[in-house]
């Protein structure tokens, strides 16, 4: 797993919910708010399914056949 890459959209997600903390002290309207709050739920999907992708395929040495793990279980993370 990419450790670095990790922790950015990490730092990203914890940049976002920052947001919509102060968002709210704002008192912003529930709309702006919903849509920041769905930004974030797709942030975490996307992390969830880098992690899980990254943490299977490093146990497969041959290129080809991680690639094609890749793909597969990004299709099944979507799912």
């Amino acid at each position: 797993m990419e450790g670095r890459k990790i922790e950015l959209r990490i730092n990203r997600i914890i940049g976002q919910l920052k947001g919509i903390d102060r968002m709210i002290k704002q008192k912003r309207s529930c709309e702006e708010i919903i849509l920041q709050l769905t930004a974030v739920k797709k942030a975490i999907n996307g992390l969830t399914k880098e992690v899980i992708v990254s943490d299977v395929c490093e146990v497969v040495q041959d290129k080809r056949r991680r690639l094609d793990l890749q793909k597969a279980l990004e299709r099944v993370v979507d799912l």
